[in-house]
């Protein structure tokens, strides 16, 4: 039996490795295809791009409801993997800014389920198990790192950005293997609006840090789709891309693997503060015009703003949800920050670099992340958390 458990904690490993790495291979190349490859403008851009979180915000509780109702989560999670990563292989066929954008709704119907289903099924998990969510994470963070290296380099050399989806797809479907690991079924997902949120509004510290969480991880987010256009601007390539987010994204692994540990020894408010501060920090260099050489060393600084923050802002939702509203929370948090969130910062942020250049967008996420954090000591004050003192 402990052999069999050592097994599915492997195969979880696997399934977020080869995941992400689908995810690194397309979503960071995703608005220099969408520029170089069918020559649309940063708003069309931003609109498009914002059409995979826009959808997660309607789509996602569909899913937590189908799962919850069949209790198949695993087979809801392979259509769902499957289905995104053939629908993947045939967008680099379609042209013109309608069809791409409806393109990409077709396609974030099915991929806005991969998350939080394989979270549910994983959170499950790791509970019943005494495993740590972060040490099965940590393995999405190194592939995404992984993808975008080795995909800057390869659409560099083959002159080609379409190569992107293929790598997305072949990720995808190698993850789909290692699913037959995997428990059936895990906690539910679906984000009730009738019963779960009606108990969620009331608990004033919780909606705060959903507000929190839209303005700190939003922009985090966003990032994710320019900053490639970024590095391009302080004259890097494709090349250069890879490699400034294989630092980025790599060092979110080691942060993740520690995060329990740095958590129970600061604090969960502490750990929060620090990790969304280093996001404004980052915003806010970047929004002044960075040499490259810059733009690369502070690449680091993403595995304390998100290698912390991811673990540290789901433990705090679970702790701040009463008990019979768990699941509801953590779906309505999901909903909110990789859905709302980030189509949000996407969306403005292509608009920004229109109308003010990408320095401009990152001045606007800095403020954004800013005041993210001030609402982060807020709910601390409120749930009358010591910040400053060790195990707060």
């Amino acid at each position: 039996m402990q052999q069999y458990k050592h097994k599915t904690y492997r195969f979880f490993q696997i399934y977020y490795f080869f995941t992400f790495f689908g995810f690194g291979a397309l979503f960071p190349l995703l608005s220099i295809f969408l520029e170089e490859e069918k020559g649309l403008n940063h708003t069309q851009i931003g609109l498009i791009i914002a059409a995979l979180p826009l959808v997660t915000i309607f789509i996602q509780p569909i899913w937590g409801m189908i799962s919850d109702h069949t209790k198949r989560t695993r087979r809801l999670l392979a259509i769902a993997t499957f289905l995104a990563a053939i629908l993947a292989l045939l967008y680099p066929l379609w042209q013109g800014f309608i069809v791409l954008y409806a393109g990409m709704l077709v396609i974030a119907v099915f991929q806005s389920a991969i998350v939080p289903l394989s979270d549910s099924l994983s959170l499950s998990y790791v509970q019943q198990h005494g495993k740590q969510y972060g040490n099965i994470r940590l393995w999405g963070a190194i592939g995404f790192a992984v993808a975008v290296f080795v995909l800057g380099r390869v659409t560099e050399v083959a002159g080609s950005l379409n190569w992107v989806f293929v790598f997305f797809s072949g990720g995808l479907i190698l993850a789909l293997l290692s699913l037959s690991q995997f428990p059936k079924h895990g906690e539910g997902v679906a984000v009730s609006f009738r019963e779960g949120l009606k108990v969620l509004t009331k608990q004033k510290s919780f909606m705060i840090f959903l507000i929190s969480n839209f303005l700190v991880f939003g922009p985090v987010l966003a990032n994710n789709y320019y900053f490639g256009t970024f590095i391009l601007t302080v004259g890097g390539t494709l090349t250069a891309v890879g490699i400034a987010f294989l630092f980025a994204a790599g060092s979110e692994a080691p942060f993740m693997k520690i995060s329990q540990f740095i958590i129970d020894k600061l604090g969960i408010f502490r750990v929060l503060i620090i990790s969304s501060s280093v996001s404004f920090i980052r915003w806010l260099i970047y929004a002044f015009e960075p040499s490259s050489g810059i733009v690369y060393t502070t690449t680091i600084m993403q595995g304390v703003s998100v290698g912390l923050y991811i673990p540290a802002a789901l433990i705090l939702v679970r702790e701040l949800a009463p008990k019979g509203v768990i699941a509801t929370a953590v779906g309505l948090y999901s909903a909110v920050g990789n859905g709302l969130g980030n189509a949000f910062f996407t969306f403005i942020g292509g608009v920004w670099i229109d109308a003010l250049h990408v320095f401009g967008m990152y001045g606007f996420f800095s403020a954004m992340t800013f005041t993210g954090v001030i609402l982060i000591v807020v709910v601390s004050k409120r749930e009358g958390k010591q910040i400053y003192i060790e195990g707060g």
